[in-house]
Protein backbone atom coordinates (compact mmCIF):
# COMPACT_ATOMS: atom_id res chain seq x y z
CA UNK A 1 0.00 0.00 0.00
CA UNK A 2 2.73 2.51 0.93
CA UNK A 3 4.62 1.48 -2.67
CA UNK A 4 1.96 2.25 -4.60
CA UNK A 5 1.14 5.63 -2.27
CA UNK A 6 5.08 6.26 -2.86
CA UNK A 7 4.48 5.48 -6.99
CA UNK A 8 1.59 7.83 -6.94
CA UNK A 9 3.43 10.76 -5.81
CA UNK A 10 6.05 10.10 -7.46
CA UNK A 11 3.66 10.39 -10.72
CA UNK A 12 1.95 13.59 -9.48
CA UNK A 13 5.55 15.15 -9.47
CA UNK A 14 6.28 14.43 -12.98
CA UNK A 15 3.58 15.43 -14.19
CA UNK A 16 3.49 18.61 -12.50
CA UNK A 17 7.31 18.96 -13.17
CA UNK A 18 6.41 18.69 -16.86
CA UNK A 19 3.45 20.99 -16.87
CA UNK A 20 6.02 23.71 -14.98
CA UNK A 21 8.55 23.27 -17.73
CA UNK A 22 6.22 23.74 -20.64
CA UNK A 23 4.82 26.95 -18.93
CA UNK A 24 8.00 28.31 -18.80
CA UNK A 25 9.10 27.12 -22.27
CA UNK A 26 5.87 27.96 -23.59
CA UNK A 27 7.23 30.94 -25.99
CA UNK A 28 10.21 28.03 -27.72
CA UNK A 29 7.00 25.48 -28.24
CA UNK A 30 4.71 27.96 -29.46
CA UNK A 31 7.80 28.48 -32.10
CA UNK A 32 8.74 24.84 -32.98
CA UNK A 33 4.75 23.63 -33.63
CA UNK A 34 5.03 25.06 -37.42
CA UNK A 35 7.81 22.50 -37.64
CA UNK A 36 6.30 19.99 -35.83
CA UNK A 37 3.06 20.27 -38.28
CA UNK A 38 4.89 20.09 -40.95
CA UNK A 39 6.77 17.02 -40.18
CA UNK A 40 3.46 15.02 -39.34
CA UNK A 41 1.46 16.38 -42.51
CA UNK A 42 4.33 15.91 -45.22
CA UNK A 43 6.31 12.98 -42.90
CA UNK A 44 4.13 10.85 -40.97
CA UNK A 45 0.36 11.30 -42.98
CA UNK A 46 1.96 10.63 -46.07
CA UNK A 47 2.41 6.53 -44.45
CA UNK A 48 -1.01 5.80 -45.47
CA UNK A 49 -0.24 5.73 -48.83
CA UNK A 50 1.60 2.31 -47.92
CA UNK A 51 -1.28 0.90 -47.51
CA UNK A 52 -1.49 0.82 -51.71
CA UNK A 53 1.04 -1.96 -51.88
CA UNK A 54 -1.04 -4.13 -50.32
CA UNK A 55 -3.96 -3.66 -52.92
CA UNK A 56 -4.76 -3.56 -56.48
CA UNK A 57 -5.16 0.33 -56.17
CA UNK A 58 -8.04 1.43 -58.63
CA UNK A 59 -7.68 6.02 -58.43
CA UNK A 60 -11.36 7.12 -58.08
CA UNK A 61 -12.41 3.97 -55.96
CA UNK A 62 -13.20 4.33 -51.79
CA UNK A 63 -10.68 2.93 -49.62
CA UNK A 64 -12.89 -0.30 -48.45
CA UNK A 65 -13.89 -1.11 -52.37
CA UNK A 66 -10.31 -1.67 -52.70
CA UNK A 67 -9.41 -5.23 -53.63
CA UNK A 68 -6.38 -6.70 -51.22
CA UNK A 69 -3.83 -8.70 -52.63
CA UNK A 70 -1.20 -9.07 -49.31
CA UNK A 71 2.23 -9.60 -50.57
CA UNK A 72 1.61 -10.18 -54.36
CA UNK A 73 3.45 -6.93 -55.53
CA UNK A 74 5.91 -7.46 -52.79
CA UNK A 75 6.44 -11.14 -54.65
CA UNK A 76 6.29 -9.75 -58.04
CA UNK A 77 9.00 -7.21 -57.20
CA UNK A 78 11.39 -10.15 -56.24
CA UNK A 79 10.90 -11.86 -59.20
CA UNK A 80 11.12 -9.56 -61.62
CA UNK A 81 14.76 -9.55 -62.99
CA UNK A 82 14.57 -5.71 -63.83
CA UNK A 83 14.20 -4.96 -60.05
CA UNK A 84 17.96 -7.12 -59.76
CA UNK A 85 19.35 -5.08 -62.81
CA UNK A 86 18.31 -1.74 -61.50
CA UNK A 87 19.66 -2.30 -57.75
CA UNK A 88 23.28 -3.27 -59.07
CA UNK A 89 23.38 0.38 -60.99
CA UNK A 90 21.97 1.84 -57.50
CA UNK A 91 24.38 0.16 -55.09
CA UNK A 92 27.29 0.81 -57.76
CA UNK A 93 26.77 4.44 -57.98
CA UNK A 94 25.70 4.39 -54.36
CA UNK A 95 28.87 2.95 -53.22
CA UNK A 96 30.89 5.53 -55.68
CA UNK A 97 29.34 8.60 -54.25
CA UNK A 98 29.47 7.12 -51.07
CA UNK A 99 33.47 6.22 -51.42
CA UNK A 100 34.43 9.61 -53.21
CA UNK A 101 31.50 12.04 -52.53
CA UNK A 102 32.16 11.46 -48.87
CA UNK A 103 36.27 11.56 -49.02
CA UNK A 104 36.85 14.46 -51.60
CA UNK A 105 35.01 16.64 -49.48
CA UNK A 106 36.40 15.77 -45.91
CA UNK A 107 40.03 15.78 -48.05
CA UNK A 108 38.92 19.84 -49.34
CA UNK A 109 37.88 21.41 -46.43
CA UNK A 110 41.50 20.22 -45.12
CA UNK A 111 43.43 21.11 -47.34
CA UNK A 112 41.22 25.05 -47.80
CA UNK A 113 41.40 25.60 -43.81
CA UNK A 114 45.75 25.25 -44.98
CA UNK A 115 45.55 28.16 -46.82
CA UNK A 116 46.75 30.88 -45.65
CA UNK A 117 45.93 33.77 -48.04
CA UNK A 118 42.40 34.79 -46.21
CA UNK A 119 41.16 36.03 -49.59
CA UNK A 120 42.32 33.14 -51.57
CA UNK A 121 40.31 30.76 -49.03
CA UNK A 122 37.26 32.64 -49.34
CA UNK A 123 37.13 33.32 -52.95
CA UNK A 124 37.90 29.47 -53.49
CA UNK A 125 34.93 28.14 -50.73
CA UNK A 126 32.41 31.32 -52.37
CA UNK A 127 32.98 28.56 -55.84
CA UNK A 128 32.83 25.58 -54.57
CA UNK A 129 30.09 25.38 -53.21
CA UNK A 130 28.05 28.16 -55.45
CA UNK A 131 27.42 24.48 -57.95
CA UNK A 132 24.96 23.42 -55.26
CA UNK A 133 22.50 25.93 -55.49
CA UNK A 134 22.56 24.97 -59.75
CA UNK A 135 19.61 22.78 -60.84
CA UNK A 136 20.39 19.66 -61.98
CA UNK A 137 19.02 20.33 -65.14
CA UNK A 138 21.62 22.78 -65.98
CA UNK A 139 24.36 20.66 -64.87
CA UNK A 140 23.22 17.85 -66.92
CA UNK A 141 23.38 19.88 -69.90
CA UNK A 142 26.75 21.55 -68.86
CA UNK A 143 28.00 17.96 -68.84
CA UNK A 144 25.74 17.04 -71.75
CA UNK A 145 28.14 20.01 -74.11
CA UNK A 146 31.20 19.30 -72.05
CA UNK A 147 31.21 15.70 -73.54
CA UNK A 148 29.48 16.37 -76.69
CA UNK A 149 31.14 15.04 -80.12
CA UNK A 150 30.47 18.89 -81.53
CA UNK A 151 32.67 21.23 -80.35
CA UNK A 152 32.88 19.49 -76.42
CA UNK A 153 35.58 20.43 -74.44
CA UNK A 154 36.75 17.06 -73.35
CA UNK A 155 36.49 15.91 -76.58
CA UNK A 156 38.60 18.87 -78.12
CA UNK A 157 41.28 18.59 -75.90
CA UNK A 158 41.79 14.71 -76.02
CA UNK A 159 41.85 15.32 -79.44
CA UNK A 160 44.55 18.07 -79.69
CA UNK A 161 46.69 16.06 -77.40
CA UNK A 162 46.55 13.38 -79.52
CA UNK A 163 44.90 11.03 -77.44
CA UNK A 164 42.18 10.19 -79.25
CA UNK A 165 41.79 9.78 -82.80
CA UNK A 166 38.38 11.34 -83.30
CA UNK A 167 35.74 12.38 -80.56
CA UNK A 168 34.05 9.86 -78.46
CA UNK A 169 30.65 9.62 -77.72
CA UNK A 170 30.97 9.51 -73.69
CA UNK A 171 27.47 9.67 -73.05
CA UNK A 172 26.72 6.95 -75.40
CA UNK A 173 28.33 4.49 -73.64
CA UNK A 174 26.94 2.87 -70.70
CA UNK A 175 30.39 1.75 -68.75
CA UNK A 176 31.31 5.44 -68.77
CA UNK A 177 27.94 6.37 -67.09
CA UNK A 178 28.49 5.66 -63.41
CA UNK A 179 31.81 7.81 -63.89
CA UNK A 180 29.91 10.75 -65.58
CA UNK A 181 27.21 11.02 -62.72
CA UNK A 182 30.03 10.44 -59.72
CA UNK A 183 32.31 12.77 -61.53
CA UNK A 184 28.98 15.16 -61.78
CA UNK A 185 27.89 15.34 -58.31
CA UNK A 186 31.14 15.24 -56.43
CA UNK A 187 31.86 18.51 -58.97
CA UNK A 188 28.35 20.18 -57.67
CA UNK A 189 28.03 18.70 -54.21
CA UNK A 190 32.32 18.74 -53.04
CA UNK A 191 31.91 22.89 -52.13
CA UNK A 192 28.91 22.44 -50.18
CA UNK A 193 29.35 19.07 -48.15
CA UNK A 194 32.90 20.67 -47.10
CA UNK A 195 31.23 23.32 -44.90
CA UNK A 196 30.30 21.00 -41.91
CA UNK A 197 33.67 19.82 -41.75
CA UNK A 198 35.24 23.19 -41.83
CA UNK A 199 32.72 24.27 -39.48
CA UNK A 200 34.39 21.37 -37.46
CA UNK A 201 37.56 22.29 -37.85
CA UNK A 202 37.54 25.88 -37.19
CA UNK A 203 35.65 24.47 -33.37
CA UNK A 204 39.42 22.91 -32.93
CA UNK A 205 41.33 24.75 -30.43
CA UNK A 206 44.11 26.98 -31.62
CA UNK A 207 46.91 26.23 -28.79
CA UNK A 208 46.91 22.87 -29.75
CA UNK A 209 48.39 23.80 -33.15
CA UNK A 210 50.68 25.80 -31.39
CA UNK A 211 51.85 22.95 -28.99
CA UNK A 212 52.33 20.87 -31.73
CA UNK A 213 54.68 23.47 -33.78
CA UNK A 214 56.40 23.71 -30.11
CA UNK A 215 57.04 20.11 -30.68
CA UNK A 216 58.38 20.17 -33.72
CA UNK A 217 55.50 18.89 -35.78
CA UNK A 218 54.87 19.54 -39.46
CA UNK A 219 52.13 20.46 -41.07
CA UNK A 220 51.00 17.44 -42.23
CA UNK A 221 51.58 15.98 -38.72
CA UNK A 222 49.41 18.35 -37.45
CA UNK A 223 46.90 17.39 -39.68
CA UNK A 224 47.49 13.50 -39.32
CA UNK A 225 47.41 14.33 -35.37
CA UNK A 226 45.01 16.63 -34.39
CA UNK A 227 42.61 17.87 -37.53
CA UNK A 228 41.72 14.66 -38.11
CA UNK A 229 40.83 13.21 -34.46
CA UNK A 230 39.48 16.57 -34.07
CA UNK A 231 36.83 16.21 -36.78
CA UNK A 232 36.56 12.42 -35.95
CA UNK A 233 33.01 12.75 -34.24
CA UNK A 234 31.53 14.94 -37.16
CA UNK A 235 33.13 12.48 -39.83
CA UNK A 236 31.72 9.47 -38.30
CA UNK A 237 28.23 11.25 -37.77
CA UNK A 238 27.96 12.14 -41.51
CA UNK A 239 29.21 8.95 -42.80
CA UNK A 240 26.20 7.03 -40.31
CA UNK A 241 23.69 9.24 -41.90
CA UNK A 242 25.55 8.53 -45.68
CA UNK A 243 25.32 5.12 -45.11
CA UNK A 244 21.17 5.29 -43.98
CA UNK A 245 20.44 7.25 -47.46
CA UNK A 246 23.07 4.38 -49.63
CA UNK A 247 20.25 3.46 -51.58
CA UNK A 248 17.71 7.05 -51.26
CA UNK A 249 20.32 8.35 -54.74
CA UNK A 250 17.30 10.39 -55.96
CA UNK A 251 16.64 9.91 -59.74
CA UNK A 252 16.98 13.60 -61.11
CA UNK A 253 20.85 13.30 -62.48
CA UNK A 254 20.52 9.91 -63.67
CA UNK A 255 16.98 10.69 -65.82
CA UNK A 256 18.35 13.94 -66.80
CA UNK A 257 21.89 12.63 -67.97
CA UNK A 258 20.94 8.84 -69.01
CA UNK A 259 19.23 8.17 -72.64
CA UNK A 260 18.40 4.80 -74.13
CA UNK A 261 22.08 3.99 -74.84
CA UNK A 262 22.10 3.81 -71.28
CA UNK A 263 19.42 2.81 -69.54
CA UNK A 264 20.46 -0.18 -68.57
CA UNK A 265 23.34 1.17 -66.36
CA UNK A 266 21.35 4.48 -65.85
CA UNK A 267 17.83 3.53 -64.61
CA UNK A 268 18.26 3.34 -60.18
CA UNK A 269 15.90 2.30 -57.68
CA UNK A 270 13.67 5.74 -57.28
CA UNK A 271 13.60 6.07 -61.39
CA UNK A 272 12.53 2.20 -61.39
CA UNK A 273 9.84 3.25 -59.33
CA UNK A 274 8.41 6.47 -60.95
CA UNK A 275 8.77 4.79 -64.15
CA UNK A 276 6.34 2.01 -63.44
CA UNK A 277 4.42 3.30 -60.42
CA UNK A 278 3.13 6.32 -62.36
CA UNK A 279 4.14 5.67 -66.12
CA UNK A 280 2.63 2.64 -66.31
CA UNK A 281 0.45 3.26 -63.84
CA UNK A 282 0.85 0.54 -61.33
CA UNK A 283 0.43 2.31 -58.51
CA UNK A 284 0.46 -0.61 -55.92
CA UNK A 285 3.66 -1.95 -56.99
CA UNK A 286 5.38 1.47 -57.19
CA UNK A 287 4.53 1.98 -53.76
CA UNK A 288 5.73 -1.52 -52.96
CA UNK A 289 9.01 -0.45 -54.80
CA UNK A 290 9.45 2.58 -51.90
CA UNK A 291 8.61 0.71 -49.06
CA UNK A 292 11.88 -1.49 -49.84
CA UNK A 293 13.52 1.54 -50.80
CA UNK A 294 12.72 3.07 -46.64
CA UNK A 295 12.65 -0.66 -45.27
CA UNK A 296 16.28 -0.71 -46.05
CA UNK A 297 17.45 3.01 -45.79
CA UNK A 298 16.06 2.41 -42.07
CA UNK A 299 17.88 -0.82 -41.79
CA UNK A 300 21.27 0.30 -42.90
CA UNK A 301 21.11 3.46 -40.61
CA UNK A 302 20.24 1.44 -37.00
CA UNK A 303 23.18 -1.14 -38.67
CA UNK A 304 25.27 1.48 -39.23
CA UNK A 305 24.76 3.24 -36.07
CA UNK A 306 24.89 0.67 -33.87
CA UNK A 307 27.94 -0.93 -35.33
CA UNK A 308 29.56 3.00 -35.23
CA UNK A 309 28.08 3.25 -31.32
CA UNK A 310 29.64 0.14 -30.27
CA UNK A 311 33.30 0.26 -31.46
CA UNK A 312 33.63 4.08 -31.33
CA UNK A 313 30.66 5.48 -29.20
CA UNK A 314 29.42 7.71 -31.69
CA UNK A 315 26.26 7.56 -32.66
CA UNK A 316 23.13 9.81 -34.17
CA UNK A 317 20.80 8.10 -31.55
Amino acid sequence: MQLAKKQSKAKVGKWQSFWKVTKNQKILYAMSLPFVLWVFVFNYLPVWGWTMAFQNYVPGKAFLDQEWVGLQHFIQLFQDERFFLVMRNTLAMSFLGLIFGFTIPIIFAILLNEVRNTLFKRITQTVTYLPHFVSWVVVAGIVTKMLSTDGGVVNDILVGLGILNQPYQFMADGRLFWGIVTVSDIWKEMGWNAIIFLAAIAGLDPQLYEAAKVDGANRFRQIWHITLPGIRPTILIVLILNIGHLIQIGFEKQMLLGNPLVLEYAEVLELYALNYGIGLGQFSYGTAIGIFNSVVSITLLLLANGIFKRYSNQSVM
